[in-house]
């Protein structure tokens, strides 16, 4: 629907109807069924006419979808429809009384009394209401004033509402998006069938030289045979991983010194590489790795693109929840949309000064419209980038003024703040100051709830949800990690996660079984969801994002390529690039001019993120052997 919005637009700018324009835009932002989205217009009679007592709205937005979608409806639906006609009426009486109001009970009568008799319905009994001692008690009324009703009302108007809609025909401007969306689906599902052939024609190749290679080598027909016998045919999967290691070990393993060119040492560089790695300890089942320096190979990319807009250090920068845009903060309290692709649409494109540090940025995941910004001046901005504008200013509590990190829920319209107090008085853990967190309703802008962190609250350096929005894990400078269920917004459970050092950033693992850990120690911890305190592996990154003692732990850390994949900032130039497969491997990213304060990873494709002390921000796209091959 949204998507067929914007193209009227665009014809009607092409056409130069700019009336039309304004009155079209008029039209939508006055539209009463809210673009056929049942859960907005459950919103409207729910949240919005009733609790407000804006009865004439009410009325009026059923006589449109009567008049509008239900007439034409089939004759089964009409007495589906009266009942469900009056039944809103009725609990927009029981709530007045609910709350104390019953001269709106007598005005919603005087104004619909002869239209309510008129629809047949056993109206009469309900005209003595406002005058009965204890309606909720009566028998007439008793059923309409339990929980159970209202909510068999509500399920039962959102599935009629559901079914009609899905019923209507839809108008051929709606048809043409829904093919061209299908036909970029089917595109890309071919590509990724061609990469899958490509990669099986490669494999079959890399066998056919195998077999070349034995039967010339002397005496080792017979070991060829052997091999032959005693080996099951492959699969197309285990081909496709065997031409995909070889594409690792051989083609991505590459020092930076000769990253642009193959020869024959590549072998032995691998060679070094594997012996290199080794196992410094086993703690709890998990795996801890060491790398040497000569260990830190230059990743191979694929092409890489720089955005140079910006005049002071970058603080966050971020992709939408669809890849097509980047959002990037500098300390000068500059914010600059960017389109991801060079080819793409900039028509949000946009720079944004807010006057403050920035120091946190999220992308809205519904509807990619809203970008969240956070400042070091007690608020929190809500930026749609479709109408360039500040859509809502928050002011959070005076008492944290520094917005430290917010992460919005994948499901519902919420969103939750980490903001710290300004640390001047050097208090809480190690002076840093106190913490709070706070839950934000995005259809009112206002705070739904506190979680709670103890009597004296650690400043909370970060907070991500889990896949449905149920759980929301936060990491704090006491060095704990928490978990909070969302129903309730209570606390689940928490463990000490870094011993004596604070943790800068927490991530969910991609099957939602494991929590990503990064301390100020510059330790990546994974740790196992079912059995609490369990270690999985351990990765010591210490040389690229260790935090000085007695400083606020900002580093974070970014999951790719379906859990695969994890990306951190760095002190240095270049940061350390994990590829979790059989074995971890690390790299090294291509290098900035200055240390790396921000890294994120694009939703679906090979495309990492990163912003730097030197004002830039890169978009570096992976090789596609160094993407599918772990």
């Amino acid at each position: 629907m949204h998507h067929a919005e914007d193209v009227v637009r665009e014809f009607l700018l092409f056409r130069g109807f700019t009336h039309t324009l304004r009155t079209f835009d008029a039209e939508l932002a006055s539209d009463h069924v809210q673009g056929l989205q049942v859960d907005r217009i459950m919103d409207l009679f729910f949240t919005v006419y009733i609790p407000r007592f804006e009865a004439d709205k009410m009325v009026n937005l059923l006589a449109f979808l009567n008049q509008t979608f239900f007439s034409p409806a089939d004759l089964e639906y009409q007495s589906t429809v009266r009942k469900l006609d009056a039944s809103l009426k009725k609990y927009y009486i029981v709530y007045a009384l609910q709350k104390g109001r019953p001269d709106r009970i007598i005005q919603f009568f005087e104004h619909y009394g002869d239209s309510l008799l008129q629809n047949g319905e056993d109206w009469h009994s309900w005209f003595a209401i406002p005058y009965v001692r204890n309606p909720s008690t009566d028998p007439r009324f008793q059923i309409y004033f339990s929980k159970e009703w209202l909510d068999t009302l509500k399920v039962s108007l959102h599935n009629f509402l559901c079914e009609v809609f899905e019923s209507i025909r839809l108008p051929a401007l709606l048809k043409l998006v829904s093919k061209k969306l299908e036909i970029r689906a089917l595109k890309h599902n071919l590509e990724q069938l061609r990469l899958e052939c490509s990669h099986l024609q490669a494999a079959l190749q890399c066998k056919d030289d195998e077999i070349l290679h034995l039967k010339s080598t002397p005496g080792d027909s017979s070991m060829l045979e052997n091999k032959a016998a005693s080996t099951p045919p492959a699969s197309s999967a285990d081909l496709s991983m065997s031409v995909k290691k070889q594409h690792l070990t051989e083609a991505n393993l590459v020092p930076k010194t000769q990253s642009r060119y193959k020869d024959e040492t590549g072998k032995k560089l691998q060679a070094n590489v594997d012996a290199g790695l080794t196992m410094s300890s086993d703690i709890g089942g998990s795996k801890d790795y060491e790398y040497s320096d000569f260990d830190y190979f230059e990743v191979n990319v694929e092409s890489q693109e720089t955005f140079s807009g910006h005049t002071s250090p970058i603080t966050r920068c971020r992709f939408s929840s669809t890849g097509k845009n980047i959002a990037s903060a500098s300390v000068d309290g500059t914010i600059r949309i960017w389109a991801s692709d060079a080819t793409a649409s900039t028509s949000r494109n946009a720079t944004i000064y807010c006057g403050a540090e920035i120091l946190s940025l999220e992308w809205e995941n519904r509807s990619n419209r809203l970008l969240l910004i956070g400042t070091a001046e007690h608020s929190i901005k809500a930026w749609n980038v479709d109408a360039k504008r500040v859509v809502c200013d928050l002011c959070t509590d005076t008492t944290y003024p520094r917005v430290l990190d917010i992460c919005c829920s994948p499901t519902d319209p919420i969103f939750v703040s980490a903001a710290s107090s300004d640390g001047h008085r050097l208090e809480g853990v190690e002076g840093l100051g106190y913490g709070t967190l706070h839950v934000w309703n995005m259809r009112t802008w206002k705070v739904m709830n506190v979680l709670p962190l103890g009597e004296d609250p650690p400043l909370v350096t970060s907070v991500c949800f889990n896949h449905n929005g149920k759980i929301i894990a936060a990491a704090a400078t006491d060095g704990m990690i928490r978990l909070f269920d969302m129903n309730g917004c209570l606390p689940i459970t928490g463990w000490p996660a870094h011993d004596g050092c604070g943790v800068s950033c927490v991530r969910f693992g991609h099957n939602e079984t494991s929590i990503f850990s990064l301390g100020s120690d510059g330790k990546v911890l994974e740790w196992s969801l079912h059995n609490q305190g369990q270690i999985l592996q351990s990765q010591d990154a210490s040389r690229f994002c260790l935090s000085g003692q007695g400083k606020l732990p900002r580093h974070e850390m970014a999951l790719g390529g379906h859990g695969r994949s994890l990306l951190l900032t760095s002190n240095l130039s270049s940061s350390p690039l994990y590829f979790f497969d059989r074995k971890s491997r690390v790299y090294r990213t291509l290098e900035h001019s200055g240390p790396i304060t921000s890294v994120d990873w694009h939703p679906v494709m090979p495309l990492y993120l990163t912003g730097s002390v030197d004002h830039s921000v890169r978009v570096t796209k992976l090789l596609h052997a160094v993407n599918d091959g772990l």
